[in-house]
């Protein structure tokens, strides 16, 4: 046996803010540079892609990607400031539910393993 825990952040009305999806997301735009790309490798829509960030972006008050439109080099996403601080801030967070999590489940459950017939 084994814990799992799933960690994300919801607004006052239980819209989610930021979780694992979002970070996944947040990470493939930031390696690839595009919104666009980003959703293909994720296997979703640009739209369903572009939603969750502005969604996210609308509750924090804050821009969390940048675009940079039109042809050549110059075009695509980055992460603005804010964008990064959100993704670190949440994996610190996660990480630290986590191993709180698995401790907990060690104290209550032992090895993890059923005893017994």
């Amino acid at each position: 046996m084994k814990v799992r825990t799933k960690v994300w952040i919801d607004d006052d009305h239980d819209n989610v803010i930021f979780g694992s999806g979002r970070v996944r997301m947040l990470e493939t735009v930031d390696r690839l540079g595009s919104m666009n790309m980003a959703a293909k490798e994720l296997k979703m829509s640009y739209r369903a892609l572009w939603g969750r960030i502005k969604s996210t972006e609308e509750r924090i008050g804050s821009r969390i990607l940048a675009t940079k439109p039109g042809g050549g080099k110059g075009r695509g996403s980055v992460l603005t400031p804010t964008g990064r601080k959100l993704l670190e801030n949440y994996k610190q967070l996660n990480e630290s539910i986590i191993k709180i999590s698995d401790n907990e489940f060690k104290k209550i459950f032992g090895d993890g393993r059923t005893h017994g017939k």
